[in-house]
């Protein structure tokens, strides 16, 4: 398995130095103190209220700006934060071209807040085909975004092949990419071109479904005094504990994931395979559509799988209310192994026909693969299939 250089030793030692700290240290301390001592009027040493910085935030933003091969990163105090304040870069009349297949609070956002109260524009686009791209840029087009692999379909866009479309229209367009799925352990979308990296810290990368958390990760200095600004003004920022807590998780990212595409690769084959399912949508797959573009930009595949059954809503019902090491639960990325039905969980606020447009069907369901021992994930996936497609 090919990965980043050093990606295992910068997880645990960046930002960590035990020497940035009065009696070294070697886990950076929990500072919970939400205000500073100055000597003298307005000349604070460092920080002055936390809102605006933090000693153990800035030691985790230290370590994902190393991780994913960049200069900043901000944190939020969510995902959807994250995401809020990159879209706030934009401006009332400014257009953005989304992927059509994105995680449903994203686009929510942008359809029904961007664009309903701050009079944005959204064209929602296939995006793995870089010709409709091209079609809908217009003038005013100031954002493209994207996830890659997508939730829940794991559609696979050329990041570099986007980020030289949009430049090529207009070098000013931001290009965008939620990197949440792949972690920067397998994919690193600022090397590819992109200018901002988005993640949902609440996933992967703290690793253990007990925090809510965003990041936004970039080159661009402007970019990044703009998105301390949305810290500051807007004040959705982490607590220190989470901070904490996401911090500690980041030293076994790397071991974590290798888990995660072991155990999700075999469990995709064993499912392809199987006869109680039409199809299954994992990229790293030769049958995946985009396969070959997934190889070409990553290192390996996270453990996020979709496939469809044989069957409709009821047959769905009946499979994921039979499993047993598998939880039936929202969200994805933690040690456990989940399951969830996109239609009416997940994605349950895009519309329906746009849904059914897409192919979030009743029967396509969606599992976040853990770190559990394969032959128990299997098994459980088995029997939960049988007894909700017993005829087949």
């Amino acid at each position: 398995m090919a990965t980043f250089p050093h990606f295992g030793t910068d997880a645990v030692h960046v930002g960590q130095e035990p020497e940035q700290w009065d009696i070294n240290q070697v886990v950076p301390p929990i500072s919970m103190s939400t205000t500073y001592k100055q000597d003298n009027p307005g000349e604070p040493k460092r920080y002055d209220y936390a809102r605006g910085g933090n000693p153990t935030r800035d030691v985790l933003q230290k370590n994902l700006a190393a991780l994913e091969g960049a200069k900043h990163c901000q944190a939020f105090s969510s995902g959807l934060a994250a995401s809020s304040a990159v879209i706030n870069l934009l401006n009332h009349g400014d257009h953005i071209v989304c992927s059509d297949d994105v995680y449903g609070g994203t686009i929510r956002y942008i359809r029904q807040i961007a664009v309903k109260k701050y009079g944005m524009e959204v064209d929602s686009v296939d995006l793995t085909d870089v010709q409709n791209l091209e079609k809908a840029i217009k003038p005013n087009t100031k954002m493209v975004w994207f996830e890659s692999p997508s939730n829940p379909l794991l559609k696979v866009v050329d990041i570099a092949a986007v980020v030289q479309t949009a430049k090529r229209a207009n070098p000013e367009i931001v290009v965008v990419v939620d990197n949440t799925f792949m972690t920067p352990y397998f994919q690193r979308p600022l090397s590819l071109g992109a200018d901002i990296a988005v993640h949902s810290i609440t996933k992967y990368i703290n690793g253990h479904s007990d925090i809510i958390m965003g990041a936004a990760i970039t080159n661009n200095d402007e970019f990044q005094q703009h998105l301390h600004f949305m810290q500051r003004a807007i004040g959705g920022v982490p607590s220190p504990f989470d901070c904490f807590l996401v911090n500690r998780g980041l030293k076994t990212l790397h071991v974590r994931m290798k888990a995660h595409f072991e155990n999700a690769l075999a469990i995709a084959k064993f499912l392809e395979a199987h006869d109680c399912i039409e199809s299954v949508l994992y990229p790293a797959l030769p049958s995946h559509p985009q396969h070959t573009v997934h190889v070409k930009q990553t290192k390996g595949m996270s453990g996020m799988i979709s496939f469809y059954l044989k069957g409709e809503l009821c047959q769905s019902r009946a499979f994921l209310s039979a499993l047993k090491v598998f939880t039936l639960a929202e969200s994805l990325g933690g040690c456990e192994s989940l399951a969830e039905l996109p239609s009416i969980m997940t994605h349950a606020s895009v519309p329906s026909a746009t849904r059914a447009e897409l192919g979030i069907t009743d029967n396509l369901i969606r599992i976040s693969v853990g770190i559990e021992d394969l032959d128990d994930l299997i098994a459980d996936l088995d029997q939960a299939l049988k007894i909700a497609i017993p005829n087949v």
